[in-house]
């Protein structure tokens, strides 16, 4: 497959990837606010009801970066530096592209990162 196609699949992916990120980020929201608007008659069920409420804002929080991550590689797809390593400016492998669209940088620069920070 040739890099215009591939990029394009990509970005398909991408657009796919916001769209299912953004249902669920409106799914959460209205389970949150049903699990605020309870009746609750015992500590045991309160304890619980914020359990779940804290769960579902943690899980916003998670969908929130993706969101961010995904909104960046389509900007670097306009830029045309998708696929580019953000810290060694190299072409990120095409299978890690595959696996993981929003990739902002190689598999040697992201272990690099996980180990000594940025």
């Amino acid at each position: 497959m040739n890099e215009e196609k591939s990029v394009g699949k990509s970005q398909k992916t991408l657009e796919q990837m916001r769209r299912e990120v953004l249902n669920e980020v409106q799914d959460n929201y209205a389970a949150s606010r049903e699990i605020g608007q309870n009746n609750l008659p015992d500590l045991a069920d309160v304890s619980s009801n914020a359990y779940s409420r804290e769960m579902l804002l943690n899980l916003s929080d998670a969908q929130h970066r993706k969101l961010q991550d995904i909104d960046a590689a389509l900007e670097r797809m306009d830029n045309d530096e998708y696929g580019i390593c953000a810290s060694c400016g190299e072409d990120i492998a095409p299978r890690r592209m595959e696996v993981r669209p929003f990739s902002r940088y190689c598999i040697e620069c992201k272990t690099d990162i996980e180990k000594f920070g940025e």
